[in-house]
């Protein structure tokens, strides 16, 4: 073995130590060069296009976490880590329809969702295609919700008023349509639209849900809930109203009005009565024992 000065190699030796780690670039004059082998290669993560039935599963778990915080922004992060190929349309479908089985609420959120969703994750035509698939399938859809057409009808003109989709989506079916039940959505929805300031008024068509109110008006629905109470001693029909407003985490200012109210009255009826309600209220736990000690 032949060794030169520097550890260096010469012909039929080994080399320099460690130069079996060097990589040198190859010489475009050698025969075997290879040019092609040369172009740079970038990497690149490629995310896995989820499946019909993976999209459904994963877009139905994300749709009740929203019912339950209302932050439109974490589902959209929430859609662009996926792949959801071309199932935009599908959705639209599944917002909708998924909604129309809850609350007011609920449909006044996922309206919410829609329009911010649009010209980010969802186009103009994604929102429409979902809609004519819904209007398709109102047949189906009536056998467990009879109010479909309605609140279909509800949803379109809501999203024309939102610019998700243009007016003419729904004049454009104006007589081509047979079946009863799409012909009741759209008529709805066109009667909607053609109100005077209907664009306006169609921001409140699902109400004002929840926390969403203003506390002043969550109040004064209380006070009239209590009096109607006090004047019918019916608690069914009190508890029932209650209900309807959604607002679980307010209920302490129920217990406290009506606590002003008998204090105002000073009435045994009026004390007989709310202490009836709340004695109920609180053994079905609509309203909870720490609820009840914030008043006291």
């Amino acid at each position: 073995l032949l060794l030169l000065p520097g550890g260096g190699g010469g012909k039929g030796t080994w080399g320099k130590p460690g130069s079996e780690l060097i990589v040198e670039e190859e010489d475009a004059h050698d025969p075997n060069y290879d040019s092609e082998s040369q172009d740079n290669c970038k990497l690149e993560a490629i995310k896995p296009e989820l499946t019909e039935e993976e999209f459904e599963r994963t877009v139905d778990s994300m749709l009740h976490e929203y019912f339950e915080h209302g932050d439109t922004n974490e589902v959209a992060m929430t859609l662009e880590d996926l792949d959801i190929g071309n199932l935009q349309p599908r959705l639209v479908e599944m917002m909708v329809n998924l909604s129309m089985e809850r609350k007011p609420s609920h449909r006044e959120i996922t309206s919410v969702l829609l329009s911010d969703l649009c010209g980010r994750l969802l186009a103009e035509e994604d929102i429409e295609q979902g809609f004519d698939s819904l209007i398709n399938s109102l047949g189906d859809l009536v056998l467990d919700i009879p109010e479909a057409p309605t609140m279909l009808g509800n949803f379109i003109a809501r999203a024309v008023a939102d610019d998700c989709i243009p007016p003419k989506f729904v004049y454009g079916y104006r007589g081509k349509l047979t079946d009863e039940y799409s012909r009741a959505a759209l008529e709805h929805a066109d009667t909607l639209l053609g109100m005077k300031h209907g664009l306006v008024r169609l921001d409140n068509i699902w109400g004002e849900g929840g926390g969403m109110r203003p506390v002043k008006y969550l109040i004064n629905k209380m006070q009239l809930l209590l009096q109607e109470y006090l004047s019918s001693g019916d608690i069914n029909e009190a508890t029932r109203c209650l209900r309807e407003l959604e607002v679980p985490h307010f209920h302490h200012e129920l217990v406290y009005e009506a606590v002003v109210m008998v204090i105002e009255d000073m009435g045994e009826r009026a004390m007989d009565l709310i202490c009836k309600l709340l004695k109920s209220l609180a053994a079905s736990v609509i309203v909870t024992p720490d609820q009840l000690k914030r008043v006291s």
